[in-house]
């Protein structure tokens, strides 16, 4: 099955150096086809408007990795500025000239404090063009992605707020490529009988966690031990960090999870699996509706970890958690909105009233199908 990894501006290019880095470290050569072509070259196209970011990428190229040609670059920034930027109109492109092909997105939401005064607008038309032309969207909220790379890092510094982890962006990136590797490396699961990965997993992961067109954003967690494979433990560790309920107390649900299991102990999961998968339905709270809730691929092989008796486990999941953040997103927009601010940046690339209605109106319905999602 033939992928394209597409990577594009600072923060995509950014998080696909370190997706790349997990990815080329494997020894088996034979795992890194739907990503490598036969010549051996990395099959990602990566497009930026500044040329710093994919400077790094282009001593790769020297390095054979990448193909110089793959790598787009231009002089000037967009300013932040969505209706100049290239994300969500590539994405619109690439439907309208494949539609038959399936689009995973992997998106990073901005820090609700705030980075520019136009990531409410930013995002409200993204994840708008995102839940038009994408099959699926891993999100990746930089609030929670921070949380995350705190609790793997023992570095402290004194903050505002008192002493704090210290976390660096390249290690909030280094968790997103991690969590994408946990989910999307080849796993012995959907590997041919002769052990040979035909790419199975991007497709799988979007035909499994997006059965309904009306929701599609995905939410991902990750854990990963050493020693003893403790699975039970491993997944209680997992859940702890699942949202509960929205600001009004009402419950989440999920429209169905996958759990990815990767261990250098073998299939010792294969003993905990039915006790895990429970624990998983019932942490997520799974629609009763849905016969099959919840999927499970494994590997005898740790890539996060290759050293000896590590194992990971790397939840995704059709959450209804997705609703709280579009719903901030829709709150911060819409009072921007009626103010009438900063309209004038947009307008002076072609962004019209008419795509901030079109785009309140498609979040809408999102937020109203995740929240009917425990009802129906």
């Amino acid at each position: 099955m033939s992928l394209i990894w597409l990577q594009v501006g600072q923060c995509g290019n950014q998080i696909g150096q370190e997706w790349w880095q997990i990815i080329t470290s494997s020894g088996d050569d034979a795992d890194r086809y739907p990503y490598f072509s036969r010549d051996g070259l990395i099959n990602a196209i990566c497009v930026d408007s500044e040329p710093k970011v994919v400077r790094r990428l282009r001593q790769q190229v020297r390095k054979g990795y990448f193909r110089d040609a793959n790598i787009i670059s231009g002089q000037r920034g967009r300013g932040n500025n969505w209706a100049y930027g290239l994300g969500s109109r590539l994405c619109e492109e690439i439907r309208d000239h494949y539609p038959a092909g399936h689009l995973l997105s992997v998106t990073a939401a901005p820090h609700e404090s705030g980075e520019t005064p136009l990531q409410h607008y930013n995002a409200l038309l993204c994840l708008s063009w995102l839940q038009r032309y994408c099959d699926g969207v891993l999100l990746f909220p930089n609030d929670e992605v921070l949380k995350r790379a705190a609790s793997t890092t023992d570095k402290k510094s004194y903050t505002s707020s008192g002493l704090q982890p210290a976390v660096s962006l390249p290690a909030m990136n280094a968790h997103i490529a991690s969590c994408l590797a946990g989910l999307l490396y080849p796993v012995y699961s959907l590997k041919t009988k002769s052990t040979i990965s035909i790419g199975l997993e991007p497709w799988e992961l979007i035909r499994c966690l997006c059965p309904m067109a009306s929701m599609k954003y995905l939410h991902a967690v990750q854990a990963c031990r050493r020693g003893t494979a403790f699975w039970d433990k491993v997944t209680s560790s997992v859940v702890q960090t699942v949202p509960r309920a929205n600001p009004q107390g009402r419950l989440h649900h999920s429209l169905s999870v996958l759990a990815v299991t990767r261990s250098s102990q073998d299939y010792s999961f294969l003993l905990s699996r039915d006790s895990v998968l429970t624990k998983l339905k019932h942490s997520y709270r799974c629609v009763s509706w849905n016969p099959f809730p919840v999927h499970c691929w494994t590997d005898p092989q740790n890539i996060l970890d290759p050293s000896n008796h590590s194992h990971s486990l790397t939840v995704c999941a059709n959450h209804s958690s997705a609703a709280d953040l579009i719903t901030s997103v829709l709150g911060r927009a819409r009072t921007m909105y009626d103010a009438r601010a900063y309209l004038h940046w947009y307008r002076r690339y072609g962004c019209e009233d008419g795509d901030f209605h079109e785009a309140f109106n498609t979040l809408d319905s999102v937020v109203e199908e995740y929240t009917n999602l425990g009802q129906q």
